[in-house]
């Protein structure tokens, strides 16, 4: 979580996304959705194509399984890099943001065992606050979905 390259990432796209209006957030929702249900689509493709995903990539095949997703958002709970495509844009109104950017820097959230349609296994979501390491302050999260069948 307090890798550069998360760091950067969530601070590169709270700068760009800071003056974003509910009504632009719900918008550029909506494109997500209708590209996720395609397949793929420019704002997708966008997030994928940043080093944070192929970051996040590389940390979920490390993981052997245990790891079913990997999903940083920014200080709006906007998307801004994945290991797989999420079906929605925007986890603001989700507990995954809730309860961890907005509580702040110390924030933890274990989410109960669940199906997830994204994965496609039984999961339960650890979420935590992304701090910048340089003010302490928090300025995203990260949920780490965990393949509860790995678990021994």
């Amino acid at each position: 979580m307090s890798d550069p390259t998360v760091i950067e990432a969530v601070k590169a796209q709270n700068a760009e996304t800071a003056g974003l209006s509910e009504a632009e957030i719900d918008a550029l929702d909506k494109q997500w959705r209708a590209e996720a249900e395609a397949g793929s689509g420019p704002l997708i493709d966008k997030v994928l194509a940043g080093k944070l995903s192929a970051f996040l990539k590389e940390k979920k095949a490390a993981s052997n399984g245990l790891y079913s997703e990997v999903f940083v958002m920014d200080a709006k709970g906007l998307n801004v890099g994945q290991s797989d495509v999420t079906s929605d844009y925007m986890q603001g109104d989700e507990d995954k943001w809730q309860k961890t950017y907005p509580v702040g820097p110390d924030a933890v959230f274990i989410d109960e065992v669940e199906f997830d349609d994204s994965s496609g296994q039984f999961q339960s979501q650890v979420n935590a606050t992304v701090v910048d390491p340089a003010t302490g302050q928090a300025i995203g999260a990260i949920t780490i979905g965990i393949n509860v069948e790995k678990l021994d």
